[in-house]
This record gives structure tokens, C-alpha cells and sequence, in this order.
């Protein structure tokens, strides 16, 4: 999967296709992308307002519209997004670090879903290292050693690897999911589209 850990409609699409792989009953080795939406942001984030508002032009009743359609898609997904918490947009490349590091130890998922909860439920600053580590923290992480590990020069090159990696496939939209190494699936779509997507790949026939 390429994400963002901002993308509001990346944890829609994680949820309905890992429902949809769910329903299938069908094993999958799901791995994470880094895709940042907005490598230039301040440390400090920007307002969500602002951020439509200079970069959409959008009034504060048509964010509010859209914000409600939103938080009832994702709640039908499975996801909670409270905007009376979630204010600010933050840079990701922290937590994308987090996230690659956490790939040695086969728990990238689970990191995942606490990074979703951590940041559109609770609205938390992910770029934030103690947020960060706190979060490390609850799925068995060492915290000085993860610590360490996100601030060093050698897991930022790694990183930077992924997202070169990224830039090659041409992806213009995130969510976007990888199947095979070869087919792409964009979108945050509903849990019937991943199913009968993940059903025709399955049943496809193999060239020999």
C-alpha cells in the first residue's frame, strides 16, 4: 500500500480492502509505501482551514460539508475521524520513518491502525518524536532503541530509497495498492470493488 499518514482517505481504503481480504479468506503480505503529500510542511503543521482555504480556496461552510460526508465514509469503514481534535495537517516523513522501521519487525499493520487512531481520532502530532515513541512504545518497541534508529542517517537513506522507488511507479493519487508487484489498484474503494478486484487477479489464469 502507498500512503500518506495525513491522507484522510488512506485509512478508508486500508480498512475496506483489508476487510475485503478479510472476507476472501485469503493470505496476503501487506507492506506500506511512503508517499508524503506535503514533504515541505513546517514542523509545526498548518491549520486544516487554512490548508483548503489556500490551497483550494475553500470557504469555511464548504470544508465543514465536506469534513461531514467524510467522517460518515469513514465510519462506515470502520474508521473514526474527530475533527474537533484532528486540527492540524502535519509533515509525515517522522512517522514514515516509524513505519519503515517497524518493517524489521513484521508489525507495520499494527503500527498502522494505532497510527490512525493516534492521529485522526485523537488528533495527535505524528510528526512529534514523543508521539512517536509513545505510540512505538505500545506495540513492543524499544523506545531508545527506536529512538535511535528514526534519527539515524542510515534509516533516513533507506527511506529515501522507498521513496524513489515510489516516484518510478507514477503513482499521481494515494491510496494506491500494489498486488503482485505488478498490478495497481487506486483508490480508497468500497470493500465489493476490492473484493471482485482481489477475485479476478486470484482466478486469473498463469502464463506458462
Amino acid at each position: 500500500m502507498v500512503h500518506d499518514l495525513v491522507c484522510s482517505w488512506c485509512p478508508i481504503g486500508y480498512k475496506n480492502i483489508k476487510t475485503a481480504i478479510e472476507n476472501l479468506n485469503i493470505d496476503v503480505d501487506f507492506q506500506f509505501l511512503p508517499y508524503e503529500l506535503n514533504p515541505q510542511m513546517a514542523d509545526a503543521g498548518e491549520p486544516i482551514a487554512t490548508y483548503f482555504s489556500r490551497q483550494m480556496g475553500w470557504d469555511a461552510d464548504r470544508l465543514f460539508s465536506y469534513q461531514r460526508s467524510l467522517v460518515a465514509t469513514a465510519a462506515k469503514a470502520g474508521v473514526e475521524i474527530d475533527f474537533s481534535k484532528r486540527t492540524h495537517y502535519y509533515p509525515t516523513r517522522n512517522a514514515h520513518l516509524l513505519m519503515h522501521w517497524a518493517h524489521q519487525f513484521n508489525i507495520q499493520t499494527e503500527l498502522n491502525e494505532h497510527l490512525i487512531d493516534t492521529y485522526f481520532k485523537d488528533g495527535e502530532d505524528i510528526n512529534d518524536f514523543n508521539v512517536l515513541l509513545n505510540v512505538a512504545s505500545k506495540i513492543g518497541l524499544d523506545k531508545q532503541a527506536t529512538k535511535k534508529a528514526i534519527t539515524s542517517a542510515e534509516l533516513s537513506q533507506e527511506l529515501n530509497e522507498k521513496v524513489s522507488r515510489v516516484k518510478t511507479l507514477n503513482i499521481s493519487s494515494i491510496p494506491a495498492f500494489i498486488v503482485n508487484e505488478n498490478t495497481l489498484i487506486s483508490g480508497s474503494n468500497s470493500v465489493k470493488y476490492f473484493e471482485n478486484a482481489l477475485l479476478t487477479m486470484i482466478n486469473e489464469p498463469i502464463a506458462v
